[in-house]
């Protein structure tokens, strides 16, 4: 295909015509070059970890269930510590630092005190214990990181107004603990567990890994912050129960601590088994099950595979490690329409395999995250028969590049030519080039919107439904065109948002000036403004180096990649200097693409008849000029007549953002391969046209 010319000729074309905007779902990561890898073999996705400045996605616990058993294990695929019945829940949480709020006879009571801790950063937990024949209720909140965060979680508590028993005090409870034992059977540890708890001492069975691999269950007591309070609770203990022998828990010990959860519903009473992980460098395994594993927390998406269970920096781990076929199933389904043509679905098929594979131990505990900062994976629920048809059909296809896995970056949408990469982390190789993605125009909005100027000079967008041309024209020639409706919304950008104030209203009968005609914002072509030189400097700061100016009074694109990406921005003449050209999107607000003009609110250039240009400026702000660009008549605000069609501008003051696509615009373009299949291209084709000197190939 031929690359597309970029070429800049004003607000409502620069030379493209119609382009479209999807969301971003690849991400931008320079290639590694792996080796070749075993495409049969697992891959470890992170759901919740906290890997410092590359991933940090936590929550507290987990909440899973299943329509089908599983089990618990200390090793992926070994014997079952506990047996989860299908249907049941359970939560696994951390054996952290804690602050102990309260016991309460009642459910009701510490609920009530729950409600409160809810609304904080100091999350609860609630759990319910047997103590001689009678329950008690044992809010908690964290687990923390650190003692010190707990010991900070506990100044909090104590200003949060609670209502407690008497004599109750919130403390710092820690890692350390007790164990009593060791007993012949499990009915011994529970008889163990009644007397040690009716002697008014916290404690718990533990599920642990025996040194043959068998399931253990033992009695720990006490959760101790200190050597010296664990000192303390072992003389305690062993002065009321002589008849256990109690010795320290070594740090390193692996143990399921089992207590009852009753804080799964703050409406109502509801209980189920809570696991803790105890044990530095401890690590537990939910093993899956045809029917998957689903996980509350995580948007209720049931996951294929094992789950596995750790910490990792004070906070829980939970890594799910999935064949990487059935991986790809929910990816696809994830990043693109199971309602696509066969070719479009194998070709990200292809490229997502291919890029799981370079990853490597990207996120150090994980090859990939669940998020776009990888890709799309949602689990099961994102499944579908078109989808698992087109990965089975290429199973264990994936590019190379010199005989190395491709990191097969990909976009939504590339906004009609795909990025250099250049233009995105100022990155080279042959790879990656600018190619054109002409397909990408299909996901353009079907919605026109007409641009308006009103009578009293203020101008915005109403949707055609709303707006019917009358045939027309003023004496600037301008087309004329009244609302159908009453109460019509003119509204700042070409798309439905509440959060913005309409300019203002037309009803029935009303007219108004049609300054230009524009597709709806969204999937294929955007608009983004105007944006106030406060709104410009507030979004840069801490994204660009160098001094930002106390205002912006003007934004220019100075320089632009292969594709027509910029890749140098001034402000006031000096240039905004950012890492990577790709940090334009984040440093003007989060735009789509950077695949865009900047045109002023207040002012415009106008490219003529012949070529000739002419400015408008607010000095002007009641011209109108021609194709040949000189002033023909007056009007209330600034229109601006060019060569083909109208123009417009604002009165305001700021910048408005004009482009295309959505994403970084690199490597395979979603859209466009849709729209290469639909003429008739097969999958192979697709991938060796987004990606230059390629092999596809069967691992």
């Amino acid at each position: 295909m031929k690359q597309a010319k970029w070429t800049v000729t004003g607000w409502g074309r620069l030379g493209r015509g119609l382009l479209a905007a999807a969301l971003l779902t690849g991400s931008l990561l320079v290639p590694y070059g792996q080796s070749r890898a075993d495409s049969a073999a697992t891959i470890r996705v992170a759901l919740y970890a906290d890997i410092g400045s590359k991933y940090k996605s936590t929550t507290p616990q987990v909440t899973l269930q299943s329509a089908a058993p599983f089990n618990l294990a200390a090793v992926q695929g070994g014997t079952a510590l506990a047996a989860v019945p299908a249907g049941d829940r359970i939560r696994v949480s951390l054996d952290g630092y804690k602050v102990k709020v309260m016991d309460s006879p009642t459910w009701q009571a510490a609920a009530d005190a729950a409600k409160k801790l809810n609304a904080t950063a100091d999350k609860p937990q609630l759990f319910v214990a047997s103590r001689g024949g009678s329950s008690v209720y044992q809010l908690y909140t964290g687990p923390y990181a650190s003692e010190s965060a707990a010991k900070d979680g506990l100044a909090r508590v104590l200003k949060a107004g609670l209502t407690l028993p008497a004599e109750q005090t919130p403390a710092v409870r820690g890692v350390k603990h007790l164990a009593a034992g060791p007993f012949a059977s499990a009915q011994e540890a529970s008889a163990a567990l009644g007397a040690i708890t009716a002697a008014g001492f916290d404690a718990w069975k533990v599920m642990a890994a025996g040194a043959d691999g068998s399931a253990v269950t033992q009695i720990w007591v006490g959760d101790a912050a200190s050597d010296s309070e664990l000192a303390a609770l072992q003389t305690a203990a062993a002065a009321a129960l002589p008849q256990y022998a109690f010795a320290p828990v070594a740090a390193g010990t692996a143990g399921l601590i089992l207590r009852t959860d009753a804080g799964m519903d703050w409406t109502s009473e509801g209980q189920a088994f809570h696991y803790s992980v105890s044990g530095t460098g401890a690590k537990f395994f939910a093993s899956g099950n045809a029917a998957g594993i689903k996980m509350e927390e995580r948007s209720k998406r049931t996951y294929r595979g094992d789950l596995e269970l750790s910490s990792l920096n004070g906070s829980l781990s939970v890594v799910n490690i999935v064949p990487l076929e059935q991986y790809l199933y929910s990816v696809v389904g994830g990043e693109v329409s199971s309602s696509w043509p066969e070719a479009a679905l194998k070709a990200q098929a292809v490229a997502a395999r291919s890029y799981a594979l370079a990853q490597g131990n990207r996120f150090d505990i994980a090859s990939v995250v669940d998020t776009t900062l990888s890709q799309v994976y949602n689990g099961i629920g994102t499944e579908a028969p078109s989808i698992t048809k087109a990965v089975d059909a290429t199973a264990g296809e994936v590019l190379l590049s010199g005989g190395k896995v491709v990191e097969a970056v990909f976009s939504a949408n590339a906004g009609g030519v795909t990025a250099d990469p250049t233009e995105v982390w100022n990155g080279g190789g042959t790879t990656f080039v600018s190619v054109d993605s002409s397909g990408d125009a299909a996901a353009a909005a079907t919605k026109k919107w007409y641009y308006l100027q009103l009578s009293g000079g203020a101008s915005g967008y109403a949707r055609e439904d709303n707006i019917k041309l009358t045939g027309a024209k003023n004496s600037g020639g301008l087309a004329l065109a009244i609302a159908t409706t009453s109460d019509v919304n003119v509204r700042p950008l070409p798309i439905i948002d509440n959060s913005a104030s309409p300019v203002g209203k037309l009803n029935t009968g009303e007219q108004a000036v049609v300054l230009d005609t524009v597709f709806e914002s969204g999937s294929y072509s955007w608009i983004k403004g105007p944006y106030s030189s406060a709104d410009l400097l507030k979004s840069l700061s801490g994204k660009v180096s160098g001094t930002l100016p106390s205002n912006i009074a003007t934004l220019q694109i100075t320089q632009r990649g292969p594709s027509g990406r910029p890749t140098q921005i001034k402000a006031n003449g000096e240039i905004l200097q950012v890492k990577y050209p790709d940090l334009f999107r984040s440093a003007f607000g989060g735009l789509p693409s950077t695949l865009f003009d900047i045109v002023p609110a207040g002012s415009y250039t106008v490219l003529g008849a012949g070529g000739t240009t002419a400015s408008v400026g607010s000095a002007q702000p009641a011209a109108v000029l021609s194709a040949a660009g000189k002033v023909s008549a007056s009007a209330s605000g600034t229109v601006v007549m060019g060569a083909d069609s109208a123009r417009a501008v604002t009165g305001a003051a700021g910048f408005y953002f004009i482009g295309w696509g959505n994403g970084h615009g690199l490597g395979l373009s979603q859209w466009g391969a849709k729209g290469m299949a639909d003429q008739g291209y097969d999958y192979k084709q697709i991938l060796q046209h987004y990606f230059n000197n390629v092999t596809i190939s069967k691992e």
